[in-house]
């Protein structure tokens, strides 16, 4: 199945004549009293075939899906973004981050506009372009938050609401992702400006977004007014996958730090204007001790020297307490004003004087003031005691707060030499070291560790005599308590019973009833569940003075509830499991579309498709696998007939390529091509049959039908793939990012550079006037490379006689390979083979005039089929084109799946599901384009087996009534046997090429053994054990010619 837009011809700025006419039906069919059997007359055909409209439906339905999921994914991001700003507000120099925030909203709110407008576009029926009233209504809604202009200026970033430009067309996407890129550059610097708070986590997502972005928007600048071409708008909507999963990252890190670091911030600032609040506090006590006792030395008569010494300390003192205190509040206000500059935006000694200042200045008035206390005590005439205590603990205190204050300049200094990476006391292990290694000194702590030693030892003679000495006094004391503590164990209490030791043991081992959960404060022992009556029974049970005893049988009582409470709970641990229910399937209502589409469709295109299939469909249904070739020793590369069918060339890891004769029934062995100098990636054969090229890793081969090798061409880089210029006189070479024109002798003719492309295949026109390539870029026009999205991939229409590139066309998928079809009826169709599950699609090209110059003709692709499998399936090398007028496209999956559609309206004609005999995975198919009835194509699998699949030679009515109930059985090939061929290398003829050498058999050996060591032997071949030893046997005879 697959889908077609026929209004994909062009760019529809403007709706065409179809479609004015379409929505003025549809008006009036919305129109009450109208006639609904109009609407099945004059709905749009989107294909020929019964199934594609709703192919197209699902088509509409899976992309509004992806947009609307998109979208969700921007409300969330805008969402996370306005609580960020909430929880952000209150912190210290949030101006920035709130600015930021805003933005960057504003810039995905242009982005979402940009999207819609482009869904809408591909998606009419399920989503609507955005109408001026809505953008009008939210200008509105936004100018009423503010009844002035002074008003809407004072408004919070967080609280205002983003405004989409009017005036956004889709040739703004380039940039408007550049902008949206600086804005999230601009937020992540914003968001490492608090420096209380660090993630890489957050920085990572926001590199990787920004580089992807800016990837894309050089990339784009190439699509310079093709933004209305589907082909374009379509890549740019599944660019929302992998820009989806960006805007996820970087809503999960939001709320990780909404969460996590808006808290750790809050604490960091509010632990900075603490203690600014605290040397406040200390700077405004200090200056009032200060002041208090400048009175003493202020009137203190007769006046000295010494005494205005004092004066003047405490005068300085009361000053630097006063600036301390008044820095300390600066710098509070500073710390939790929001607009404030973030530090790195700050003059260095602003920042000095906001943070150094007030500990600096509080450190210099308590110095000030010791030393004024110490000369106070001296011009005061104070006892000598009151002088020396003084002038000791002064010393002492100024010591230690020089000593601290050093400790923390050398950590900052350590820190900002080694940035974190030693602490001071490493630094300070390193100067020891230093120093130890001068000579001299390891002799002088040799003699301190002597002594030192000595001490240790006399230290612990003197604990030991004293340490028995108090052993031997406290023998007496210790056997007295002893006996104290027997005696206690057997008082008896109050209510006239003693207490048996062993009873007591037991009872203690006993939950009380307070564990029970009953009310009762009583502390009579409860026997535990499980235990026995006897060991329950054993010795009497302790109750409390003053309060009523419980009953034995009460207690009996309690124990059963609790065993059943506890069995209970045993018996159903993990509680009700939960009921399902039963949903109504949505089959029916998709029959319902599905009807409801096919008598929407004009009735004489579905009498032409079903013509036309009636025809395809019993021709497909007879086709089985009649023969099996066990071709090579390896994987079977490449496949092809010859364009006349009598020949099918085969290339294989085995460095050997065959050519087998078609003949019917079955297929004999022609040639053998050996290779010796290494793999065979691809067979080509010429327009005339003639000529096959085969294709190596730096090189290929020319031979003609017999098998004669004319001539072995070497390159110089490697070859990705060839193919043939028309008039079969020349070849194309692809390597990396150049095509190259050879002729059969290996002569360059011309060469063509695709520029920043690495191509995978490229296919000509029948005119030889332009190439069409496929690959990924190496990267984007200004030499950019996508941080985590894949690189962009490309299908390029290159101009031969102009050497320039014509047209760029994107595709997400990982693109392979190109084949053109033949038949040019319809136009020139390219059939494009993807990787792994992408399905293959038909593109057609089309020459139209150039808008700047009406005598250049320029060619554009437009995609017309997508070609869905049933089920998801893994395809197998290239797809291409099948029957005699390229009327049919086949693919093989890995997994052994063939399907067959028709090329026209793609709808799939046969699915041949895996072979239950079939023992190796498929790697690639080809199709005999001469045989049309029957139909014949070719398969090659893993394990180096090559199958035909045709029409089996039977007889009778009653043999094809079998065939065609095997058939509709599983859309299977039957249990047919298989006509088994004999191994070319167990067959005794003469090899066309050079022998190969004993060492390169020995390479061919262990390269066959590691694949038959990975799969499993063909069933339908011979042994390969007879196959290796006449392999070996045939290169040691080729040696001794």
């Amino acid at each position: 199945m697959s889908f077609s837009n026929p209004e994909e011809d062009g760019p529809h700025r403007m709706p065409s004549r179809r479609e004015t006419i379409l929505s003025l039906v549809e008006m009036l069919l919305q129109h009450p009293g109208s006639n609904g059997d109009l609407n099945q007359n004059m709905q749009p055909s989107f294909e020929d075939d019964k199934d594609v409209p709703s192919v197209d439906e699902h088509r509409q339905t899976a992309g509004a899906e992806t947009f609307h999921r998109f979208q969700r994914r921007i409300d969330n991001l805008d969402k996370q973004l306005r609580n960020f700003a909430n929880a952000t507000r209150q912190l210290g120099s949030s101006v920035a981050i709130l600015s930021s925030a805003f933005h960057l909203r504003e810039r995905i709110a242009q982005i979402l506009f940009l999207y819609r407008e482009n869904a809408a576009d591909l998606f009419p029926r399920k989503i609507s372009h955005a109408t001026k009233e809505s953008i009008e209504t939210a200008k509105i809604k936004s100018r009423r938050r503010g009844k002035s202009a002074r008003a809407r200026a004072n408004t919070a970033p967080n609280v205002a609401r983003p405004i989409i430009d009017e005036n956004l067309d889709l040739e703004n996407f380039p940039e408007q992702f550049e902008a949206l890129a600086k804005g999230i550059v601009t937020f992540g610097r914003c968001l490492n400006e608090f420096p209380e708070f660090s993630d890489e986590a957050i920085n990572a997502s926001i590199t990787s977004f920004e580089g992807d972005l800016r990837y894309w928007a050089s990339c784009l600048q190439v699509y310079t007014g093709q933004f209305r071409y589907p082909a374009v708008q379509r890549y740019i909507h599944d660019l929302t996958a992998e820009m989806g999963e960006h805007i996820d990252s970087i809503t999960s890190t939001l709320v990780m730090f909404v969460e996590v670091g808006v808290p750790t911030i809050r604490f960091g600032q509010k632990h900075k204007t603490d203690n600014l609040l605290n040397l406040s506090t200390v700077a405004t006590f200090f200056s009032a001790v200060t002041a208090t006792t400048l009175q003493f030395s202020f009137n203190l008569t007769p006046s000295s020297r010494a005494l205005d010494a004092v004066n003047s300390f405490w005068f300085a003192s009361l000053v630097f307490s006063i600036a301390a205190a008044v820095n300390s509040l600066v710098g509070l206000t500073w710390k939790q004003a929001m607009y404030r500059s973030p530090g790195n935006r700050v003059p260095w000694w602003v920042l000095i004087w906001i943070k150094r200042s007030p500990l600096v200045f509080l450190v210099m008035s308590v110095a000030c003031f010791s030393l004024g206390l110490c000369l106070f005590t001296y011009a005061s005439n104070q006892a000598n005691a009151t002088k020396i205590i003084t002038t000791i603990f002064t010393v002492l205190t100024s010591f230690g707060l020089a000593a601290v204050s050093t400790w923390f300049a050398m950590e900052r200094m350590i820190f900002l030499r080694h940035r974190g990476r030693k602490w001071l006391s490493d630094s300070l292990a390193d100067v020891t070291d230093q120093f130890l290694a001068i000579p001299g000194v390891e002799k002088i702590l040799r003699v301190f560790r002597g002594i030192k030693k000595r001490f240790k030892v006399a230290k612990r003679a003197l604990v030991r005599v004293s340490s028995k000495t108090v052993s031997l006094l406290s023998v007496n004391s210790s056997s007295d308590s002893e006996k104290d503590d027997l005696e206690a164990n057997i008082l008896p209490i109050s209510n006239g019973h003693s207490r048996n030791p062993s009873a007591m043991a037991s009872v203690s081992q006993l939950p009380t009833a307070s564990d029970l959960g009953t009310p009762s404060t009583s502390t009579a022992p409860t026997p535990v569940t499980g235990r026995s009556p006897m060991l329950a029974q054993t010795g009497p049970e302790p109750i409390s003075p003053g309060s009523p005893g419980v009953t034995r049988g009460k207690q009996l009582w309690r124990n059963a509830l609790q065993t059943v409470k506890m069995r209970s709970v045993a018996a159903a641990p993990f509680g009700r499991m939960p009921h399902r229910q039963r949903t109504t399937s949505s089959t029916l209502g998709n029959m319902a579309d599905r009807k409801r589409t096919m008598a929407e469709e004009p009735v004489k295109a579905a009498v032409l498709a079903r013509s036309r299939l009636a025809t395809l469909r019993p021709k497909l249904n007879m086709l089985m696998a009649t023969e099996g070739l066990e071709a090579h020793q390896a994987l079977v590369r490449h496949l092809q007939f010859s364009p006349d069918g009598k020949f099918l060339a085969t290339s294989s890891w085995d460095r050997t390529s065959i050519i087998w004769r078609v003949e019917k029934p079955s297929l004999s062995l022609h040639r053998v091509l050996a290779h010796p100098q290494g793999f065979v990636g691809q067979v080509a054969w010429s327009d005339t049959g003639n000529i096959l090229l085969t294709k190596l890793v730096r090189g290929m081969k020319v031979w003609t039908e017999d098998g004669v090798c004319q001539k072995t061409i070497d390159r110089e880089t490697n070859v990705e793939s060839i193919t043939w210029f028309p008039g079969g006189a020349a070849f194309l070479s692809v390597e990396g990012n150049t095509v190259t024109k050879l002729d059969l002798r290996g002569k360059i003719l011309d060469q063509y550079d695709f520029g920043q492309m690495k191509l995978h295949d490229v296919a000509v026109t029948p005119d030889g006037m332009r190439l069409l390539g496929v690959g990924p870029l190496l990267s984007s026009p200004t030499g950019l490379q996508p941080s985590k999205s894949p690189a962009e991939k490309r299908l390029v229409v290159y101009n031969t006689e102009l050497k320039q590139i014509e047209l760029q066309t994107p595709v997400l998928n990982d693109v392979r390979d190109i084949t053109l079809a033949r038949n040019t009826k319809h136009g020139l169709m390219a059939l494009v083979s993807y990787e792994n599950k992408a399905p293959p699609q038909l593109w057609k090209m089309e020459l139209l005039k150039d808008r700047e110059n009406a005598a250049l003709l320029v060619a554009r692709l437009t995609l017309r089929h997508t070609y869905m499998p049933k089920h998801a399936v893994e395809f197998a090398g290239p797809s291409y084109f099948g029957g005699r007028n390229d009327e049919l496209v086949l693919c093989a999956g890995k997994a052994g799946d063939i399907h067959i559609w028709d090329q026209e309206s793609g709808t799939l004609l046969r699915h041949i599901r895996a072979q239950a005999q079939q023992s190796g995975d498929l790697t690639c198919i080809a199709w005999n384009h001469a045989a049309e009835d029957p139909f014949m194509f070719a398969t090659g699998s893993h394990d180096g087996a090559v199958r035909i699949w045709t029409k089996p030679e039977v007889a009778g009515a009653d043999a094809i009534d079998e065939i065609n109930a095997d058939c509709a059985e599983g859309d299977e090939a039957g249990d047919m046997e298989l006509t088994r061929s004999p191994s070319p290398f167990e067959i005794d003829m003469e090899r066309t090429d050079s022998p190969l050498t004993q060492t390169e058999f020995e390479a061919v050996e262990r390269l066959r053994d590691l694949t038959l060591a990975s799969a499993s032997q063909l069933s339908i071949g011979t042994s390969t054990t007879a196959a290796r030893e006449r392999m070996v046997a045939f290169a040691e005879d080729s040696d001794r010619e």
